[in-house]
């Protein structure tokens, strides 16, 4: 099915110069995302119109990402962290676009610390388990679709997800998806694909968002357990500015949506953290990395003094809006199997690509300046992903979040 544009009187019509300077700016996105592709397009897909004040993004530091950093203090506990490793949650790739609700065999997160009560045991402190630092957030888990082309840029809030997921859409171009648990103003937010349910399933009742969908990403999306929040259906939170050109031009308030839908908090996906481990500090070395999804070059530099892999384009540092650095303390290069989806064919005929985030294969991971490789494994929709080494053991990543590329199997990662 082929994704129309929506009607004049429609909440998600455009009009009609939309696709004349759609047609204008696709070529300019793929010169400027991958210099070296000689046929490549961008999709523009409906959005509605409405207004909302925007709200500064706060700064995320390294050790409150995901949360504050202190706790309310009873006369009887005394407090004493310790570093420990942490299962927590991920999504992996995957081959069944309806996936089985998640079941109760799913691991529960560990936790990084502990606190030494009066009588002298030790009590878990739970720890956000989408970066292994910080307190469990008390609100929902919101991934929001955003774009990732020359024309958007530069976006808002992106770095301020606790994971970013990018992934392959038509014609070789990206788009991502930031999983939040802190609440910023994002831009550009774009429209779904049937694969994202596959791929945040196992966050079961997240709240999902995005502009509206055409093929089969609706119907999809709709048998899947998420809270969806999506501007063609009327849904508050999103606006429109005047820094871009329609479509990439949308704002979500996630503050807002956060506090008008319930949706899951955050749970074991799969990844596990650990600040040291004696494999890291045996790695090779490998402060850039350069890897490519769908045609889309993705290279990213280590910043040692930040303790962050930096995305860059073209040798450049991709900032936001807020002038902020989008980095994450690791990449994850995952590397998945997938298809041609004639189920979503965007307005000039090029049809989506469906990457399957459940099933096993190879991954790089990129922590602390060290290049590490093992394997992925995901047995169904609603099971954690598990990462690896040679020997079976789990391999962490270090505190913070991370970057999460899904590659197509063989592909270069450097």
């Amino acid at each position: 099915m082929v994704r129309g544009q929506a009607g004049a009187n429609t909440p998600g019509s455009v009009d009609r110069g939309v696709r004349a300077r759609w047609q204008a700016v696709r070529v300019t996105n793929v010169r400027q995302n991958n210099p070296t592709a000689s046929t490549r397009t961008a999709s523009t897909r409906t959005a509605s119109t409405r207004t909302a004040s925007t709200r500064t993004a706060s700064t995320r530091a390294a050790s409150t990402r995901s949360g504050p950093s202190t706790r309310p203090r009873g006369a009887a506990v005394l407090t004493a962290v310790l570093t420990a490793v942490v299962l927590v949650p991920l999504a992996a790739c995957s081959s069944s676009p309806s996936p089985a609700p998640a079941t109760s065999s799913s691991p529960k997160p560990t936790t990084a610390s502990f606190e030494a009560t009066a009588s002298g045991t030790m009590a878990p402190v739970p720890v956000n388990p989408l970066t292994g630092q910080g307190p469990v957030p008390s609100g929902p888990v919101v991934a929001v679709k955003i774009d990732d082309t020359a024309s958007s840029r530069p976006s808002r809030g992106v770095d301020r997800a606790d994971v970013i997921y990018v992934e392959e859409v038509e014609g070789g171009l990206t788009r991502m998806i930031g999983v939040f648990t802190t609440y910023p103003t994002v831009r550009s937010v774009r429209s779904m694909r049937p694969m994202d349910a596959e791929l945040l399933w196992n966050y079961g009742n997240l709240v999902y968002v995005a502009t509206g969908g055409g093929g089969s990403g609706p119907a999809t999306l709709a048998g899947s357990p998420f809270s969806r929040v999506i501007m063609d259906d009327g849904a508050a939170g999103f606006a429109r500015d005047r820094s871009h050109p329609a479509p990439y031009n949308v704002n979500a308030d996630l503050q807002l949506i956060a506090s008008r839908t319930k949706g899951a908090r955050a749970h074991n996906v799969g990844f596990t953290w650990a600040a040291s481990d004696p494999r890291v500090a045996k790695a090779p070395a490998d402060a850039a990395v350069s890897t490519r999804v769908g045609n889309t070059p993705m290279t990213f530099t280590w910043d040692a003094g930040a303790k962050t892999y930096v995305r860059t384009i073209n040798g450049r540092r991709l900032n936001t809006a807020e002038g902020r650095p989008i980095a994450q303390p690791n990449v994850l290069v995952q590397m998945c199997d997938g298809y041609t989806d004639r189920s979503d064919i965007d307005p000039i005929g090029n049809p989506s690509r469906y990457t399957k985030t459940v099933g096993s294969g190879p991954f790089v991971l990129y922590r602390d300046g060290k290049r590490l490789t093992g394997t992925w494994k995901r047995p169904t929709p609603g099971a954690p992903t598990s990462y690896v080494d040679a020997s079976g053991k789990p391999l962490p990543l270090a505190p913070g979040g991370a970057f999460v590329l899904l590659a197509r199997k063989g592909t270069p990662a450097s």
